[in-house]
């Protein structure tokens, strides 16, 4: 069969001659008696032969690109099967030919961090990649908290934005895609860019801090492929192949290769109805309520921040909107105006005199708007917004920013009493008989996004992976106890390297404070998460004391790059250094007392806020747990409480919101989570 595609290869390129000559000769020669399909279809099968060799290379590769240092490099792509290839990278010329099916590759010899160096690939066409460079290449991962971007940062860091002039520092941004069928072989087209002004509120907030720190410390080239996305179980980013032990999981990737399986969803969903006029009176009555000449009649008072189901309005999803007369300060006359607006739950409409001046249409990016010059007037301003809800309390969510600034100077602070009215009420969704059927969600199901998102990547050498996820599965944690191990084992068997580091962020601090012990999934999800760190060369960034009750993506990102760069530096760089708080290890029983004993405990155990250690439950053989007593004797904690005299088990910052808990090590880093009874 090689013989054949041999023969019709080089009988293709000899019609290619002839049919070259021939469109030569008819251009040359002017030949009239041609008939115009036989020149058309002449000229097909030109320009279709004429392309049957072009080299092409995978999207990742491509001018900007980092490759991985101080390893074998792997270059790769496709051609017309047999097909000679040549690559002129750093002085050098190396060869290869493509296999049966098109694809080939070439292996580089390792190189020190250095550049920019030039690739020239030559085959039939000819690709010059530019501007690469020889560093460590990081695979960013997980949900929408390693996805935030430094646009969604820039107020808290608007210094480290300012100085953002890194150009060695580089990012590959993979826009969600996925596939139930199984790996792609490349990535949607994307580009590299340089952690320069122009690009940095692009970057991947987290992974900029991290890259930073390393390559302040090294001077290193730093490549991120950020590859993330929001709201999606770690299921959805292993293999099939990392699923041996979850048979259950292999039955639903096989079932979702099914395409009458997954056709089906689409066949339930309900038809669109027909266009009608706006349910919303907000916007069918005339004039509209945000225009200037409308006249409120049948508002009444409400508070921003809050929501409206804590005012007085219940078990609304819909359409309220809100509405404020306000003045504002010479200042703000004929100037850009910022217009912070909080979070809301969960779209918005912003209006500010009969003007639209902003609109987002989901909860959890702030509300950053900007009032052109000139919108603003002396005496009377009607700032209006239409907020939606579609399930859950729709409306303000308290202890954010919500004010007016000009210069970022003089502030009109906007909270307090507005007037509301409801537009529109949501009829509750009835799914009918059987259930839902409607949520099939491709990005959620295993192996989605891995075959789309890391498999096209995994030829590429590199450094080794950050994580950051988890809010996903906290629904079931206990699954993850096997899961996250599984993914580990799964992305370091497909680069075929048992020694990548695996750095990951424990899930923040969230949702409101409990001041009783209580069962929490969040802190399960976190104790399988410690519980990881059993798997070798693995790092874990804590972040109990980073997040935020309000909201699911605390905007504090530098403190977890930071964090997770000092868990690299340890574990990658072999820096001498602490990069960890403590880690409970074991105890011990002294009378009523349990005796904590810690690992990276660094100079040694601290209280950070100098006061008694907090967050501390202690049970006896009943197993309800109460608060206790704690404190640090040595490199020890002693646990106690006096209406205990047989104390059984202890737990550390166990709730969905430890805040508060104080127990960390002198270097600043805080105490993990746990509890004893494992």
């Amino acid at each position: 069969m090689e013989g054949v595609n041999i023969i019709y290869i080089a009988c293709l390129k000899e019609f290619y001659l002839a049919t070259s000559f021939i469109l030569t000769s008819i251009l040359h020669l002017k030949i009239k008696a041609m008939t115009k399909p036989i020149f058309l279809l002449l000229l097909f099968f030109f320009l279709s032969v004429s392309s049957f060799a072009d080299i092409k290379l995978p999207n990742l590769i491509s001018d900007g690109i980092v490759l991985q240092r101080d390893t074998e490099i792997n270059i790769w792509g496709w051609a017309e099967a047999n097909e000679r290839i040549t690559l002129n990278f750093n002085s050098k010329n190396y060869r290869t030919r493509t296999d049966k099916s098109g694809k080939w590759s070439i292996i580089l010899p390792q190189l020190k961090a250095g550049g920019p160096y030039e690739m020239i690939f030559k085959g039939q066409n000819e690709i010059t990649i530019r501007n690469i460079m020889i560093g460590d290449v990081w695979v960013c991962s997980g949900q929408s908290n390693m996805t935030v971007p430094m646009e969604r940062v820039k107020e808290i860091y608007s210094v480290e934005i300012a100085s953002a002039d890194y150009p060695e520092i580089r990012q590959y941004f993979i826009p969600t895609i996925t596939n139930l069928n199984g790996p792609a072989k490349d990535l949607p087209p994307g580009v590299w860019k340089e952690a320069i002004p122009e690009n940095i509120m692009d970057f991947s907030a987290i992974a900029y801090f991290f890259a930073k720190k390393i390559y302040d410390k090294h001077q290193i080239p730093i490549g991120i492929l950020n590859t993330a996305v929001g709201g999606t179980p770690i299921e959805a980013w292993t293999s099939e192949q990392g699923f041996t032990e979850f048979p259950d999981i292999l039955k639903t990737i096989e079932r979702n290769k099914d395409t009458a399986f997954i056709n089906s969803f689409k066949q339930r969903r309900p038809a669109p109805a027909p266009k009608t006029e706006p349910a919303d009176k907000g916007l069918a009555e005339s004039p509209k309520w945000y225009e200037n000449d409308y006249r409120p009649k049948g508002w009444h008072p409400i508070n921003i921040p809050g929501y409206w189901e804590d005012q007085g309005v219940k078990n609304l999803n819909g359409v309220v909107w809100y509405r404020r007369e306000i003045e504002v300060p010479e200042s703000m006359l004929g100037v850009p105006v910022k217009l912070f607006m909080g979070r809301i739950i969960d779209a918005d409409f912003v209006y500010v005199n009969g003007q639209q001046v902003g609109n987002i249409t989901y909860q959890y990016p702030p509300r950053r708007y900007v009032i052109p010059a000139g919108v603003l007037k002396q005496g009377k301003n009607i700032i209006v917004i239409r907020v939606i809800n579609n399930g859950g309390k729709g409306g303000f969510v308290p202890d954010k920013p919500y004010f007016m600034t000009a210069n970022d100077q003089e502030e009109v602070d906007l909270k307090g009493t507005w007037q509301y009215k409801v537009g529109e009420v949501y009829k509750p969704f009835n799914f009918g008989r059987g259930g839902g059927g409607f949520g099939f969600s491709a990005q959620n199901q295993p192996s989605a996004l891995y075959n789309a998102m890391v498999a096209p990547m995994i030829n590429l050498k590199i450094r080794g992976f950050l994580w950051y996820q988890g809010e996903s599965n906290a629904g079931r944690p206990e699954p993850y106890r096997k899961l996250l191990p599984a993914l580990i084992t799964d992305w370091r068997n497909k680069w075929n390297n048992q020694e990548l580091p695996f750095l990951y962020v424990q899930l923040a601090n969230y949702m409101d404070v409990n001041y009783l012990p209580e069962e929490s999934n969040w802190a399960e999800l976190r104790d399988a998460q410690l519980n990881t760190l059993s798997v070798p060369n693995t790092a874990m960034a804590v972040a109990i004391d980073l997040g935020e009750w309000n909201d699911i993506h605390p905007l504090n990102k530098k403190d977890i790059g930071e964090r997770l760069a000092l868990g690299a530096l340890k574990l990658s760089y072999g820096d001498d250094i602490v990069f960890s708080g403590p880690i409970y290890h074991s105890y011990s029983l002294e009378g009523n007392k349990i005796v904590l004993e810690f690992s990276n405990i660094g100079s040694g155990l601290v209280s950070n806020d100098n006061e008694k250690l907090r967050r501390f439950e202690i049970a006896g053989e009943d197993g309800k747990f109460v608060w206790a007593e704690a404190k640090i004797k040595g490199n020890t904690v002693e646990v106690w409480n006096e209406e205990i005299e047989n104390p059984v088990q202890v737990r550390y910052a166990w709730s969905d919101n430890p805040r508060d808990a104080n127990l960390y090590n002198k270097e600043g880093l805080p105490a993990s989570p746990f509890r004893t009874d494992k």
